[in-house]
């Protein structure tokens, strides 16, 4: 009786561990494609978080100049990257055009960055901590 229940027993579970067994095939099949999909995801989401091939600038901040002072840039996103290579704490503005945003003071070392999306025309920058724009730290980003 119990070799009989036993001869049973593996009657079931031998056909549905081989029936396991052909599934697996399929699921990786369908996990690959998954993975696949997720990584074209994650490629369009790092595209829209960087901006899809917009304009990079980097401003150094010393005592007391921009460099570049007077830089041109394409019309549409611009991220700008301001470093402070100077001794003293800086910052940097960008107004005109309806825009005035300002990266948080830096240290010296820091660097702050703006990701604008700008129209063509002139817009000033300028260190806006004290005097430091009157003695030097301001130019002009054109826009084309």
């Amino acid at each position: 009786m119990l070799v009989r229940k036993s001869m049973a027993l593996i009657a079931i579970v031998i056909p549905l561990a081989l029936a396991a067994c052909g599934d697996d095939d399929d699921e990786e099949t369908t996990n690959a494609a998954t993975s696949e999909t997720t990584t074209e995801e994650t490629t369009t989401d790092d595209a829209a978080q960087t901006g899809g091939g917009g304009e990079e600038l980097t401003i150094s901040e010393t005592e007391f100049a921009l460099d570049p002072a007077d830089p041109t840039v394409a019309a549409g996103e611009v991220t700008i990257t301001a470093t402070n290579d100077g001794a003293t704490l800086h910052n940097l503005e960008v107004e005109g055009n309806g825009v005035e945003e300002i990266t948080d003071d830096l240290d010296p070392g820091q660097s702050g960055e703006l990701k604008l999306n700008l129209e063509p025309g002139e817009y000033e920058m300028y260190c806006a901590i004290g005097t430091h724009a009157a003695q030097g730290m301001e130019g002009t980003l054109t826009v084309e």
